[in-house]
């Protein structure tokens, strides 16, 4: 027997808590979607990367004795890969060498030794602290861009202000207000092989005569998203001239979140992940797995800053990962589960070229735990800052509960 639970498992759909928006269809009839609106871009760098070697100190002498295998030698000395000179003190992995002409544009800003204040090793927690936006506590159940969302209800938004390309809802997004979940846009449609008609059919049947109202809307609005997306067609859209996106998952979601923005289907707030940096083994230095992952990171994020053109000046992207890296380097020539890393901030609005944060030495004495980077920078002051100053968020308070945000806190990159 077809349920609507079955049915949406294997429709290739994620829809969740799409609201009441009727009279979107005659919005973007109208044109009113195509206004220019001030956009936020989340990359999740899942498995806890290794801000250390992102973003290398090779100004901090400790950094050299606590890595002698991965180190990444200084701009001065000479070796064809070395760090990439920022500012006297830190330089970026050779591999981010699509991101130094961002930075020296100034609109790449680096946040050092931000992340989450909780202590936990632990990838799941951590992801979900961060995720929801109340580090060390397990009872929150939605996520704080969807607390955004919800605290900056807009009446004339479409079913597709938020939006995450992913399978299922991220932690994020989770949460009362709107938000669609995606794979792909070429998979956001209701498939069932060559019955596809049947299948809607039956679909449109089970809703409409379901006996909650809130069923029968929930149906309604699915059709209404999927011949939104139809009719903004954005598979018409092309990367720009001299455009090349990475094959890779995060390249993937990058040039389709540009192919939403380009459409003008009313996106707000997107959210892209990128797997594949917990490195405990054979991590590499200039070379090996953390700057293969690095090249296809700077690749896609250069690529999408690039192909966005003037509409960068409404965008920023924020990239951040559950916790760092240890300090010292393991017996595995890899690095454990730290504390504090690196964020990045990339846009028009953003104040680039320049290091924020404060940075805490890596002196034995000085490290978290006496293994780890340090925090200076609460990450919820980085996106409070960009929830307020560039999203124009009038109260940040309900989305991070329990944390006040000050304006002294902020590390002034907008």
């Amino acid at each position: 027997m077809l349920t609507r639970r079955s049915f949406i498992k294997t429709s290739g759909l994620a829809l969740v808590s799409l609201g009441c928006a009727p009279l979107f269809l005659e919005r973007i009839a109208a044109g009113e979607t195509g206004k220019r609106r001030k956009i936020l871009v989340i990359v999740f760098q899942r498995g806890a990367a290794d801000g250390l070697n992102i973003v290398v100190p090779f100004g901090e002498k400790a950094y050299y004795a606590l890595r002698p295998t991965l180190d990444i030698p200084t701009p001065s000395s000479g070796e064809e890969k070395a760090a990439l000179h920022l500012d006297g003190f830190f330089g970026l992995h050779p591999s981010l060498q699509p991101l130094l002409e961002v930075y020296k544009a100034g609109h790449l800003a680096v946040v050092h030794a931000a992340g989450s204040p909780d202590n936990t090793r632990s990838h799941f927690d951590a992801q979900d602290y961060m995720e929801s936006g109340t580090p060390g506590l397990k009872s929150t159940r939605d996520g704080w861009l969807n607390r955004y969302l919800q605290a900056k209800p807009d009446p004339q938004a479409t079913p597709f202000r938020a939006v995450g390309l992913t399978v299922s809802t991220p932690r994020t997004l989770q949460g009362r207000a709107a938000a669609v979940a995606m794979g792909s846009i070429a998979d956001f449609d209701l498939k069932a092989g060559a019955q596809t008609e049947l299948a809607k059919s039956v679909f449109a049947s089970m809703y409409s005569s379901a006996s909650s109202s809130m069923l029968r809307n929930t149906g309604k609005e699915t059709f209404e998203a999927l011949e939104f997306l139809k009719k903004a067609n954005p598979d018409q859209y092309q990367p720009g001239e001299g455009v090349n996106y990475p094959r890779g998952p995060l390249g993937n979601s990058l040039r389709q979140i540009a192919q939403l923005i380009k459409s003008d289907v009313g996106l707000e707030v997107a959210f892209a992940e990128a797997g594949g940096w917990d490195h405990h083994a054979n991590e590499g230095g200039t070379q090996g797995q953390l700057a293969q992952r690095l090249t296809d990171f700077s690749q896609s994020l250069a690529a999408f800053y690039k192909d966005m053109g003037d509409r960068m000046d409404d965008i920023v992207v924020l990239t951040m990962s559950e916790f760092g890296r240890t300090a010292r380097e393991n017996g595995n020539r890899g690095t454990d589960h730290g504390h504090a890393n690196v964020m990045f901030a990339i846009g028009g609005p953003v104040k680039g070229g320049m290091v924020y944060g404060r940075w805490p030495g890596l002196a034995q004495e000085q490290l978290y735990e006496g293994r780890d980077l340090a925090l200076t920078t609460d990450f919820r002051d980085v996106l409070g800052e960009v929830l307020v100053r560039h999203l124009q968020l009038k109260d940040p308070a309900p989305v991070f509960p329990n944390y006040t945000l000050r304006t002294g806190k902020r590390p002034g990159l907008l």
